[in-house]
């Protein structure tokens, strides 16, 4: 049985830039040695906590069986969960659709509520 995908949220310009050079990796890849993933259950959440201000946004779809880095599922303590983690660069290929997000804004939300 396939793994379910993965998604990684980031910039339309950072995104375009990995295009250009044929592979990803953030600005915390360098500090952290791994890009950050969530599943489907975990993506509003990470949203929230991490992108409240951001516009621009890309949601990346991504195949694990695709990947030519390890996967690995680590546990975030301060969330009590296990998080997925790309340990290198992601490869273009492993993104199986790009998703263009609205930019999120308390007055966002509160018309996601009505």
């Amino acid at each position: 049985m396939d793994a379910p995908v993965i998604y990684h949220l980031t910039t339309v310009e950072e995104w375009e830039d990995a295009q250009d050079k044929g592979s990803y990796e953030p600005p915390s890849f360098q500090r952290e040695g791994f890009i950050h993933c969530s599943t489907e259950e975990q993506l509003e959440g990470v949203l929230q906590r991490n992108f409240q201000q951001h516009e621009n946004l890309v949601k990346l779809v991504i195949d694990p069986a695709r990947l030519t880095q390890r996967l690995q599922y680590d546990k975030d303590e301060e969330q009590q969960q296990e998080f997925p983690h790309i340990y290198g660069p992601l490869n273009i290929e492993a993104v199986t659709q790009i998703v263009f997000l609205d930019p999120i804004t308390s007055e966002h939300e509160k018309i996601g509520k009505q």
